[in-house]
């Protein structure tokens, strides 16, 4: 079988990731990189063992026959644009978190990829460690019984020289906001993955310890569309960060994640159950994060790619984490007041 040939879009922090990740499946092959310094691309091409394989201009690298798909790795703001870009060229998409930072920006990014007939995935790794697979089952089959809580806590540290490792960070035109929909996007992601779609929401967003734009701290309260209850936090001026922990309780039992790990496991008639410490490690650290979970996502868009299906994490799937900070950050404008979901563009806004 031949490779899906994999150009990376963006040389930054996360693209080191996507490279190991590509170079990780079989069925992958790092073909190319493009940034639009040319010194940058040419550093990380050495790196990564590709030769002279680097560009500046991206529609000359999206021109490469022997790319069929793209890791795009810019920033988040301009996820949109390139993604599209990638489509018009028939490059199948897969999409660093979050989509964009605008549910027009993204919704244009889905017609692209529904127009030229390419696969578009969205990387939220959490999905794919086993040990989320192992709550999402109890939950969705239905052993904790009537789902009565489902909160999120991401307490994360970040330091201001990370702020300062690029001045797209911390930005609501290219970051789209901070702590929620730059850190706290995974952990969004992954509680709506597992207690299912949001009805309302009722937030604060506050800039508590950063000299920043945008937030460092949020909370929200959710109710949930099956009628559950929720609270969200989500930080990156906390000391120490302690990541992201999700617990889920019913009136049949409760289950607890911290990162990649059980950390509680009380049900009704089961034993207890926990898992080892795994890869998970980015609570004060965003480049201590490993491939495992960027390497599943390359595998599954290569097998939608060649099984023409869709991927785990199809655009619109991806899209709806977005759509809940959006709504986190309108309550909060409006001085905590309750908004519903689904938003218009009209609430497409950024934050405090």
């Amino acid at each position: 079988m031949e490779k899906i040939g994999f150009g990376v879009i963006g040389c930054g922090n996360i693209s080191g990731t996507h490279r190991k990740a590509i170079e990780s499946v079989e069925m992958a092959e790092l073909v190319a990189c493009c940034d639009v310094v040319e010194e940058k691309a040419k550093a990380w091409a050495e790196e990564a063992g590709i030769g002279s394989n680097y560009h500046r201009d991206l529609e000359e690298m999206l021109a490469r026959d022997d790319i069929q798909a793209v890791s795009v790795c810019t920033p988040s703001g301009m996820h949109s644009e390139h993604a599209i870009m990638a489509a018009q060229a028939g490059k199948h998409i897969l999409c660093e978190k979050p989509l964009d930072v605008t549910l027009k920006k993204i919704d244009d990014m889905i017609a692209a990829a529904d127009r030229a007939n390419v696969k578009m995935s969205g990387v939220f790794q959490r999905r794919t460690y086993e040990s989320t697979k192992k709550v999402r089952e109890v939950v969705r089959t239905g052993k904790l019984g009537k789902l009565v809580l489902g909160d999120c806590y991401q307490k994360y540290f970040r330091s201001h020289e990370y702020y300062a490792s690029g001045d797209w960070r911390a930005t609501w035109d290219l970051d789209g906001g901070g702590a929620l929909m730059n850190q706290g996007v995974h952990g969004i992601d992954l509680i709506l993955h597992l207690m299912g779609p949001v009805k309302s929401v009722s937030a604060i967003c506050r800039r508590l310890v950063r000299n920043l734009s945008v937030e460092d701290t949020a909370v929200a309260v959710l109710e949930y569309e099956n009628g559950a209850l929720g609270v969200l936090e989500g930080t990156t001026s906390v000391t120490p960060g302690s990541g992201c922990e999700v617990e889920i309780s019913g009136d049949n039992g409760t289950v607890g994640l911290s990162g990649d790990t059980i950390t509680k496991w009380q049900i009704k008639g089961e034993e207890a159950e926990g898992e080892e410490a795994g890869e998970e490690g980015t609570a004060s650290d965003p480049l201590a994060l490993g491939a495992t979970g960027h390497s599943a996502h390359v595998l599954d868009l290569c097998q939608s790619i060649i099984e023409d299906r869709e991927p785990a994490i199809p655009g619109r799937e991806a899209r709806k984490a977005v759509e809940l900070i959006k709504a986190i950050y309108k309550s909060s404008r409006e001085g905590g007041a309750p908004v519903t979901l689904p938003l218009s563009y009209v609430d497409d806004g950024p934050g405090i």
